[in-house]
């Protein structure tokens, strides 16, 4: 099997400088590729990789493969792929199987091709290297000791095989460990959306109202930026629990329907289908703009604004416009894939890190524990949290206190 399959190799110099900028800027992976380096914690090991195969990634896989690690990668978006940044990868000889605007024949064929090596540990983004092994291609995760899920959208689906009995193998929720969810999801999400949206359209952002579809970790970065930029920020959500965070927060809460009337910028993270349809559409405002924040490309109707269309044209680079029967124009960044990173760079380099290190880590505990783990979807161990926020911590130079014995014999006891 050839070691690669890229648009255009001589786009590497390129990729390279990308990917030394983010390493210069990612401290704790920097710290984990010279121990790896060191102690080759998986030497001899198989780690097949589907992330957004962009500069941050690219440093991950080369920390993991400065570990001993034996990496075949894809990508997990076909718009978010940088053809440079697979470059780079490509000319050092490392398996690589993805470039930018791929089919979904070409997409699923480049998972296919990276797990054709039989990895002992996968690392997924939403889920289609596990997918693939548990639907048509068992044959490639004979050997799936176990791996890690970065996103909430795959842990969800891990969760619902899990129900069903029908998961093969243990896997890490990484997502769920509060150094990603905490930072990676709110504060990640809410900076590189808005860097994307300001990007795509060169509008200004205060004083137009921005509806924030859902209220989860992602969500509250997007209001809180959205916010903080001036907007007039409005929240949809079905969990009344959540609704009432969202309230407390400042922001106005009322249904999709409610505020499709209102809303200048429409924003979805919900990770579920059909958060706006077309019968929202015709009541908004004429131009207003939508993106979608989730994994998937299911929150905003696609399949129905295109066959509701009386026309379309692209309105700008990355933006698809669409006259409805109300008269008015919707303009749909990114073809309703996930914004922040089919039309922009992602989250920041340092935010990354944090992730990236839990994934590391997450990744030695499976190769260290996979023998005594059953096929469910495991929590982060609170020391990998631990060791990640002090190493975090340090990297800027910030010292906090630490409990006393007298402390910690007081908190662990019932008596006053």
């Amino acid at each position: 099997m050839k070691n690669y399959e890229i648009r255009d190799i001589t786009l590497a110099p390129l990729g390279r400088q990308k990917i030394d900028w983010v390493k210069n800027n990612m401290p704790l992976l920097s710290g984990m590729e010279e121990e790896f380096k060191k102690t080759k914690p998986f030497q001899g090991i198989k780690v097949t990789l589907s992330v957004h195969m962009e500069a941050k990634t690219a440093y991950l896989c080369e920390v993991l493969a400065a570990g001993g690690a034996e990496m075949s990668v894809t990508g997990s978006n076909v718009l978010s792929t940088q053809d440079d940044i697979v470059a780079a990868l490509a000319v050092t000889g490392m398996k690589i199987f993805a470039f930018h605007g791929a089919t979904d024949e070409e997409y699923n064929r480049h998972i296919e091709m990276a797990l054709e090596h039989k990895p002992n540990i996968i690392i997924d983004d939403g889920g289609d290297l596990v997918g693939m092994i548990h639907h048509s291609r068992p044959d490639l995760g004979e050997e799936v000791w176990g791996g890690c899920e970065e996103t909430t959208t795959g842990v969800i689906r891990l969760k619902a095989m899990e129900r069903e009995g029908v998961l093969k193998f243990p896997m890490v929720a990484v997502n769920d460990a509060q150094c990603k969810h905490l930072f990676d999801n709110r504060y990640g999400t809410g900076q590189s959306v808005w860097d994307s949206i300001m990007r795509n359209t060169n509008l200004i952002i205060a004083g137009k109202t921005v509806v924030v579809c859902g209220y989860g970790w992602c969500s509250r970065g997007i209001a809180m930026r959205a916010s903080a930029l001036g907007a007039n920020v409005i929240v949809t959500e079905i969990n009344p629990v959540k609704a009432i965070e969202a309230k407390m927060d400042s922001y106005r809460v009322m249904t999709m329907k409610q505020a499709a009337k209102l809303g200048d910028i429409f924003v979805t993270a919900t990770g579920c289908n059909h958060t706006i349809t077309v019968e929202h559409m015709l009541d908004m405002k004429d131009r207003a703009i939508l993106c979608n924040a989730g994994h998937f490309n299911v929150e905003i109707d696609m399949a129905g604004v295109e066959k509701a269309a009386l026309d379309k044209k692209e309105t700008r680079k990355n933006i698809m416009g669409y006259k409805l029967a109300s008269g008015k124009w919707v303009n749909i960044i990114a073809e309703g894939k996930l914004v922040n990173i089919a039309a922009a760079d992602g989250h920041p380099a340092e935010i990354m890190d944090m992730s990236f290190a839990v994934q590391c880590l997450s990744a030695l505990f499976i190769k260290d524990n996979y023998k005594n783990l059953e096929n469910k979807v495991i929590d982060v161990s609170g020391k990998i949290d631990e060791v990640v926020s002090r190493r975090k911590l340090a990297s800027w130079n910030i010292e906090i206190d630490r409990l006393t014995e007298e402390q910690v014999k007081y908190l662990n006891s019932w008596e006053v």
